[in-house]
């Protein structure tokens, strides 16, 4: 069912709306006063081409009249002055182009680093993926690194270079509309022995030419907007699979999975090339009837004309100029005709980014029902943890753990453990209570995060390098049962890549001893280790925290680690049915009796 006329008019001016509300940000920040003088000199600029094209209008008219005439003095004289409008022409569009330009770099610069704070701020970029894999696609935009880096250029180049087109269309059509009025004249015609008599004649069969045209371009154009949105999306989806089998190369050739992966990436190029394939075919309708339009347009005028010409009535110059004023005037008005494709591209990707907007602006409006505080020891009351399907895995839990005591967390594979973890580091948004935890503390997940780059950077990761000295980098490798590397502190790399899971774990801790933590919570950090290993490297830990007053709160399945540890939590399948409809319960009892 088409759309009405007033849901169109809404949908435009929600297109209007979103794209006021994405521009505005930018021209009321801390640099909204050159952002403003760029603009303004744009503006000034585009007002000074038109101007440029009046002259030349007036121009062709003296021009070719003096070849009319054989008139070789006015003829020089007018070549001449071609030249100064020529140069003036070229002068404007120079700096025209380069302030453009440089406005466009400002304005991405600002937007990309504003939308990077916003993502980075408050687990923003966790939280978003959490409800993507939810399927919760309502708060979930696909690729926002894709957003961050590609649409926003397109966003603000395709916005400079649209409203400063439309602006330029407008100022033509007023500058040109009342000559081509006077130029044009009257035309009288016939109709069943009634003479009918059109001033400014020119000036209608051009608005007429014009409205045709933008109805005609509309109706075939329309599904381009569709059919961009989804090709930038199935481009970065292919994108982001290329760069999980180049993270995980090892493990897919380890398992002999090319053939597989071939097939995810067959699959998803088939989706790449069959939106394009629809989008050239519409780019091809499209095209088609704009060339053609684009082609009438330079002979319409000389037809309609002509005959007036050839009757004497004015000379070439004057044809000229109407030929001139018409093709301005019709080019104005046909500004929708000609950027059809532009706006197609620049509606999704403003419908991308106004998604992107929104989802981050709802998130920061999210009240988080778990009570947070810092205090000297880990303490939870009334705590409910749920997936984020909803699913609960706690209700109305209470623990506590004091300085010098040590927990060793475990229970079934699913049923938690990580995510009470994610709790108590105050990143998992499906959580409720109150919770009290130390303020000198520090996580470490089951699979660490080893940035590429130098060595120093990713052992220090996320502090500063600057902030320990070279013989701390080096003892806390060699702590960490890595000496082999103390002495490649500046050798860049891809890490992740080039050391093992084992090697990557050891990196891990040895991030932990150069910290220096009072409270560690650990989270199968030496599952990749064989048993000496985890035991010497667990005692350093141990005595870590103990030496500075704290405590251990540890994942682990393996039973030996549970001799470093005083309690042990265990998650417990509840078959009760109580707790709000809770699937695990939390049970406290001696570490070394559960090990043994």
């Amino acid at each position: 069912m088409s759309p009405t006329v007033n849901e169109r008019a809404q949908t435009f001016l929600q297109v209007v709306r979103r794209v006021i509300r994405l521009a505005a940000p930018y021209f009321r920040s801390d640099e909204k006063w050159k952002a403003r003088l760029m603009f303004a000199t744009i503006v000034a600029l585009n007002l000074g081409y038109v101007y440029v094209a009046v002259l030349g209008n007036q121009w062709y008219g003296r021009f070719y009249d003096a070849l009319q005439n054989k008139d070789s003095v006015a003829f020089w004289r007018e070549v001449g002055v071609f030249g100064w409008i020529a140069f003036f022409n070229i002068a404007v569009q120079v700096l025209k182009f380069y302030v453009t330009q440089l406005l466009q770099l400002r304005w991405r610069t600002w937007m990309t680093r504003e939308y990077m704070s916003r993502w980075m701020a408050n687990h923003t970029f966790y939280h978003l993926e959490l409800a993507r894999y939810a399927g919760k696609e309502g708060q979930a935009p696909d690729n926002p690194d894709q957003r961050i880096q590609e649409d926003m250029q397109m966003f603000t180049s395709a916005t400079m270079t649209l409203s400063m087109g439309l602006l330029n269309a407008v100022v033509t059509l007023v500058s040109f509309v009342g000559l081509l009025w006077a130029l044009s004249g009257s035309v009288s015609f016939t109709v069943a022995g009634t003479t009918y008599q059109v001033i400014g004649a020119m000036v209608w069969i051009a608005l007429g030419y014009s409205v045709v045209g933008t109805v005609i371009t509309h109706f075939i154009g329309r599904p381009l907007i569709k059919l961009n949105f989804m090709q930038q999306r199935y481009e970065a989806d292919f994108r982001h699979h290329l760069v999980r089998v180049r993270e995980y190369s090892e493990a897919i050739a380890l398992d002999k999975g090319e053939k597989v992966e071939r097939g995810q990436l067959d699959l998803r190029f088939s989706s790449v090339l069959r939106n394009y394939l629809l989008l050239i075919k519409q780019q091809k309708n499209l095209v088609t009837f704009t060339a053609f339009f684009g082609q009438a347009a330079v002979i319409f005028p000389f037809i309609v004309a002509g005959h007036q010409y050839f009757a004497g009535a004015f000379q070439l110059g004057h044809l000229m100029q109407i030929r001139s004023a018409f093709g301005s005037v019709q080019e104005a008005l046909s500004w929708f005709v000609d950027n059809y494709d532009s706006l197609a591209v620049w509606r999704a990707v403003t419908d991308r980014l106004s998604g992107f907007d929104d989802s981050m602006t709802a998130h920061a409006a999210q009240e988080h029902a778990l009570q947070r505080t810092p205090a000297a020891a880990l303490q939870g009351d009334d705590l409910a943890i749920a997936l984020p399907n909803g699913s609960s895995l706690l209700a109305g839990t209470a623990l506590a753990v004091k300085s010098g005591e040590s927990v060793l967390l475990q229970g079934p594979s699913g049923s938690g453990k990580s995510t009470l973890f994610r709790t108590f580091a105050g990143i998992w948004p499906f959580s409720k209570g109150r919770l009290q935890v130390p303020d000198n503390v520090a996580f470490m997940p089951q699979r660490p995060y080893v940035p590429d780059g130098k060595l120093r950077d990713a052992l220090t990761y996320p502090n500063p390098a600057t902030n320990f000295s070279d013989d701390q980098l080096r003892q806390a490798l060699t702590d960490a049962l890595l000496p082999d590397l103390a002495g490649r502190l500046d050798d860049s790399d891809a890490w992740s890549q080039k050391l093992s899971g084992g090697e990557q774990q050891r990196l891990a801790i040895a991030r932990v001893l150069l910290r220096k933590p009072a409270w560690l919570f650990a989270d199968e950090i030496t599952s990749a280790l064989d048993a000496q290993a985890e035991s010497t490297l667990y005692q350093r830990l141990t005595a870590m925290v103990q030496a500075a007053g704290g405590s251990m709160v540890s994942i682990a399945h393996r039973a030996a680690v549970g001799e470093f540890h005083g309690q042990r939590w265990t998650l417990v399948p509840r078959t009760d049915g109580a707790a709000g409809g809770a699937r695990y319960r939390l049970e406290a009892s001696p570490a070394q009796a559960a090990a043994t």
